[in-house]
């Protein structure tokens, strides 16, 4: 709890009014200092008692609204607010942003297939494209480019949607440096990321702050995939859908424009999603009042579905004040 209660101190400060701002009279969680403390304790019981939380050993965590972080804490001492990291799939929600915010005066053009995984292009590997140097290098790597036609339509998770997508978008030449710079032309140069390879779906560089800044425009509406945040989203389960190939969640989660729509007829809460196969699990509540990140960094093959578990966990304790 110290942890999480230094970070809301300082976000107090920060603010001077402790979300009493103007900016912040929306919000339907009490900023009081009382109210945030008992957040704080329910999160931090949660994390020390919950078995989807206390089997991982470091990560950091933060929660917080348009305006800034509310709470937040360190497990172990590997990662911080600012340490930066491979995020993986959660690159997904990046090129989402900028995808609807290229077509926000004209959605009805926006690849709704490339951007829901319904494009058939469905034999992309992410270690392929490690060492590519543009986009569409790493597109015609092994397999990527197999265009499978039977798949249109058929929701079938992987990066070759969106890598075949950027190239029809005219990314196709964009090194990673470029790569970065185009991603921000749209979703404000202001913000702080890289990419470590030119993929669209998995290649972003940085650190839960940097991340943070970019959840907090989302959630005022600054970019436009505010309003499109589980708009049209598909069925993603194949055990109950008859239009899912492959998905990586266990859950019976829907999928919009790059993100993932967290309601589970017996689990989910509705979040939006956007968990990274090394850990990095962003997410923006079902109201888009606050947002979350468990970041860390792992090559566990259950390292996606650890942190997005114990991320929901968190996010049910911080809304309900009560220990998971």
């Amino acid at each position: 709890m110290l942890k999480a209660m230094r970070a809301f101190v300082l976000a107090c400060a920060a603010a001077i009014a402790c979300g009493t701002s103007p900016e912040s009279s929306d919000a339907s969680v009490d900023a009081s200092a009382d109210t945030l403390g008992e957040k704080a304790n329910a999160i931090d019981q949660t994390i020390a008692n919950d078995a989807l939380c206390n089997t991982l050993p470091n990560f950091y965590w933060e929660i917080g609204d348009k305006n800034g972080a509310l709470l937040s804490g360190q497990v172990g001492s590997l990662y911080g607010a600012t340490t930066e990291m491979d995020i993986a799939s959660a690159s997904k929600l990046v090129f989402g942003a900028y995808v609807v915010q290229r077509f926000s005066h004209d959605f009805q053009d926006l690849d709704g297939n490339a951007m829901r995984m319904l494009s058939g292009y469905v034999s992309f590997e992410y270690a392929s494209c490690l060492t590519s140097t543009t986009v569409a290098d790493c597109f015609s790597q092994g397999s990527n480019a197999t265009f499978t036609a039977a798949d249109v339509g058929m929701f079938d998770y992987g990066g070759g949607h969106f890598q075949n997508y950027a190239i029809n978008l005219g990314l196709g030449d964009d090194d990673d440096d470029a790569l970065a710079a185009e991603m921000k032309t749209m979703v404000g140069s202001e913000l702080t990321f890289t990419y470590s390879s030119p993929q669209l779906a998995a290649g972003i560089h940085t650190s839960a702050s940097d991340y943070a800044a970019f959840l907090r425009k989302i959630l005022s509406s600054t970019l436009a995939i505010h309003d499109a945040l589980g708009v049209n989203a598909v069925c993603t389960l194949p055990s109950s859908c008859p239009t899912a190939v492959y998905s990586p969640a266990p859950a019976a989660w829907h999928y919009s424009y790059a993100h993932w729509v967290e309601d589970d007829p017996t689990t989910g809460d509705g979040a939006f999603s956007s968990p990274g196969a090394f850990g990095f699990y962003p997410w923006i509540d079902a109201t888009k009042t606050y947002y979350g990140i468990l970041a860390r960094y792992s090559l566990d093959a259950n390292a996606y579905i650890e942190s997005a578990e114990c991320g929901a966990v968190i996010r049910r304790a911080f809304v309900s004040g009560q220990a998971q």
